[in-house]
């Protein structure tokens, strides 16, 4: 008996196999996140529609990807995330999938658009805040890295293929590429993904025994989504939180995501060239997310953000001036840097929510990240509007540095309380 106990507390915590699920699972949709600033190009020389009506689509997914994730964490509730997740999959493999079809620009708006956004959006960000408040008491911030670092290894991993496959086979192939990839992670999903760990006769990791979990949430997802956005909506630090995370969307999905790859191609580089400076980022991404994480266990989220914010500010201010046909270092070192900030924001951000709005932390969580994305539209569009009209896109690298000075400031005059 003895030995056999202790075999079992050796055992590795299903947890962790749970957290692994949704790693796969996050970097199976994390392809299709990583695909439009590869194909805005090929699409505009086959179709002819200028980089306004194509960053339009983009918007479109960006926004729905955002909104849709406060209902997903309430669907999560209710109906658990093992379905949840596997639909969001299907829907994102059919959206890409579509894509090939397409003859009008509506089209992209569809299957690009509200497709591929509503799928993505149910299984972002929200996914990971509620994996990591179902299975982890012990060690939140640095799964909730780990996690949020799946997007970025999607992106080093599909990047570079991407790119080739849209110079050489062509953009449909890379777009059947990402569909064949969503597709795949469907059955581990639904197999090895679990909703809670008494599910498997067991607690959530670093629990004390005996801990019983909250009950599912039988109210209707879309009331308690709106519900919670209501309560939230009436403290400060929802809209520091919300404002901030607003700006970051601008700064990383929609500016440089997006428009990264045509502006580096204006200054002569070529687009697979450009496409692995962005898969570098990814590189750096997930050392720097995870960093985040364990640091967020450790140091006051707020003052994380402010320097987050601030450090990436100043370094778009910069950003213009360092573009040329080939890899200069100082464009390198741009590249290392801007990785490590990419998406360290998450951590502390989804750390305040938890802190601030208890159970209801996660919901909270997806609005926020819904204005992340919001701002990642507007970003998308105008950044593309701003090349239709001026020539470059100098301008747009600068409003969003300064923007992210101000978020530094707003995530800095965050409370510990919900009123404040």
């Amino acid at each position: 008996m003895t030995i056999s106990t202790t075999t079992r507390s050796r055992r590795l915590h299903r947890a962790w196999f749970v957290a692994a699920v949704a790693f796969v699972a996050i970097l199976g949709a994390a392809g299709f996140r990583a695909t439009p600033g590869v194909l805005i190009t090929p699409l505009q020389e086959e179709f002819g529609w200028t980089k306004g009506t194509i960053s339009l689509a983009v918007s479109v997914n960006l926004v729905l990807y955002g909104l849709t994730a406060p209902f997903a964490a309430a669907l999560m509730d209710r109906f658990g995330m093992r379905r949840v997740v596997s639909l969001a999959l299907l829907l994102v493999a059919i959206g890409s999938g579509l894509t090939v079809l397409m003859t009008a620009s509506w089209q992209l708006l569809l299957f690009w658009g509200v497709f591929v956004g509503l799928g993505t959006g149910s299984m972002a960000l929200v996914f990971v805040a509620t994996v990591t408040d179902r299975w982890f008491v012990k060690h939140r911030g640095v799964v909730t890295g780990l996690l949020t670092a799946a997007g970025a290894t999607g992106q080093l991993i599909f990047l570079p293929v991407l790119a080739r496959l849209a110079e050489g086979p062509g953009w449909r192939v890379a777009s059947l590429t990402v569909a064949g990839a969503a597709l795949a992670v469907v059955p581990f999903v639904w197999w090895l993904l679990r909703d809670h760990p008494e599910d498997v006769g067991t607690t959530a990791l670093g629990a004390e025994p005996g801990t019983v979990r909250t009950l599912p949430v039988q109210q209707n997802a879309a009331v308690r989504a709106l519900t919670v956005l209501r309560s939230a909506a009436r403290t400060r630090a929802f809209w520091f939180l919300a404002g901030g995370f607003a700006i970051c969307g601008a700064s990383t999905n929609g500016l440089v995501g997006t428009h990264f790859i045509p502006a580096a191609h204006d200054h002569g580089m070529a687009e697979p060239v450009a496409a692995g400076l962005l898969a570098v980022i990814g590189i750096f991404d997930i050392a720097g997310t995870v960093a985040s994480g364990w640091l967020s266990d450790k140091v006051d989220p707020k003052i994380l953000l402010g320097v987050y914010y601030g450090l990436r500010g100043l370094s778009l201010m910069v950003l213009p001036g360092l573009f040329a046909a080939t890899t200069q270092p100082s464009m390198l070192i741009f590249i290392v840097f801007y990785g490590l900030d990419w998406v360290a924001t998450v951590p502390p951000t989804v750390a305040l929510c938890r802190r601030i709005y208890g159970a209801d932390g996660a919901v909270v969580f997806g609005w926020v990240f819904g204005s992340h994305q919001i701002g990642a539209a507007f970003a998308a569009v105008g950044a593309g509007l701003t090349r239709d009209h001026l020539g470059a896109y100098d301008l747009a690298w600068y409003v969003s540095g300064a923007l992210c000075l101000l978020a530094a400031g707003m995530s800095l005059a965050i409370g510990h309380a919900k009123g404040r």
